[in-house]
């Protein structure tokens, strides 16, 4: 059979995002150009509207980040100085930066093997009396153990705020993520599943006090135009960048199925020596990436590179082992799921426009790696 070999396979399609609603996107900005309405503009409201429908919420609260989502979902909950927050230690630096921003300090709990999620046993293992809140997060756009992690956090009392950066529309037994702990944490940088065209960021809640100290803290603690309840901050989501994503909005369920199918090819081809992230009854995933593991990650990457074929690696340093968290007084070793797995994932060519003979050829260059490993091996 002959091998299609396509010019390049890339790790993201921004352009071809774009692309697909140029005509829609372009005259959304125009239209906010136009009314010059660029701080508190109706688009905001229009897309939080939506989003917090979309999600199961009541409430949706545009801020200007993933990052500061996190901080003010923590700090809305009183959480600050002397108190811990649990979360994984195979996220994202932006999490734990989160945490120590609202004043409060990341305490890390190691991830299941194969989900590469946080790992509930771990969470129940990390709390203190200084615990406030447990922060799991979707990685790769699968969701967390919400339904034991929720039961360990009734057990103490504790908040569960997810970080939902990554899972846009991933669905935990029937529920969205955002929709499960009191609060959703959402990230829209421009690679996400649903992205802007610079930073932003949401929280859903259906806590309606919540949803009002958000609105607070995200506009220097406004009431009124010169009437403030409380110190807040510069946190706002712009109207051009809600306008780009309630356009975009409309796309996400068809481009998040796209990605479920370009997924099911690669299970479907790949070959087994590769490890992936497991699946389970009743959680759906929008593979905002597609993780695989692999000794010699490095080699295989550069082998992929030759053939044009990009990837990445999300993320190559647990976050305990981080020159920024030395101060954290985490040592290697103390979370050997997350190092290993830190060691060997490789996110492969994901996003809505991937098509299947782009699948076979990644399949195909990774089934030539590994007999070239092989033969290497032989006497």
């Amino acid at each position: 059979m002959t091998r299609v070999v396509p010019a390049r396979v890339r790790l993201v399609a921004l352009r071809q995002q774009y692309d697909a609603l140029a005509s829609r996107i372009d005259a959304a900005i125009r239209g906010v150009l136009e009314r010059s309405a660029f701080v508190g503009g109706a688009e905001i409201a229009d897309f939080e509207r939506w989003f917090a429908r979309y999600c199961g919420t009541t409430e949706a609260i545009g801020v200007s980040s993933g990052t500061r989502a996190i901080e003010l979902a923590l700090r809305a909950l009183g959480i600050g100085p002397g108190d811990e927050v649990i979360t994984a230690a195979n996220t994202f630096v932006a999490t734990a930066a989160a945490i120590v921003a609202a004043g409060a300090r990341p305490v890390f709990a190691d991830i299941d093997e194969q989900t590469l999620c946080l790992a509930p046993a771990a969470v129940a293992d990390a709390i203190t009396p200084r615990t406030r809140a447990i922060l799991p997060v979707h990685l790769y756009g699968r969701p967390a153990a919400m339904d034991p992690i929720a039961a360990i956090a009734a057990r103490h009392g504790l908040p569960v705020v997810e970080d939902a950066a990554q899972a846009h529309g991933a669905r935990y037994h029937g529920r969205r993520v955002g929709a499960i702990g009191v609060a959703g944490c959402f990230s829209f940088y421009p690679t996400k599943n649903l992205g802007a065209f610079g930073d932003a960021g949401l929280v859903t809640t259906s806590d309606p006090r919540m949803a009002d100290k958000l609105r607070l803290l995200r506009d220097h603690g406004r009431s009124s135009k010169y009437e403030h309840q409380l110190l807040g901050y510069t946190a706002r989501l712009d109207t051009i960048q809600a306008a780009v994503l309630r356009v975009q909005a409309d796309a996400l369920e068809e481009w998040n199925q796209r990605r479920r199918q370009v997924a099911a090819w690669y299970r479907e081809l790949l070959p087994s020596e590769l490890r992936l992230v497991a699946e389970e009854p009743g959680v759906e995933p929008v593979y905002h990436l597609f993780v695989v593991r692999i000794a010699d990650r490095d080699v295989f990457r550069g082998f992929l590179e030759d053939r044009g074929i990009e990837s990445a690696v999300h993320y190559p340093v647990p976050i305990h082992l981080q020159p920024a968290c030395r101060g954290l007084g985490y040592a290697r070793g103390a979370f050997p799921v997350a190092e290993r797995a830190a060691d060997e994932v490789v996110s492969l060519p994901m996003h809505p426009f991937v098509d299947r003979p782009s699948v076979e050829y990644v399949a195909a260059a990774a089934r030539d790696f590994l007999a070239t490993r092989v033969g290497a091996a032989r006497p």
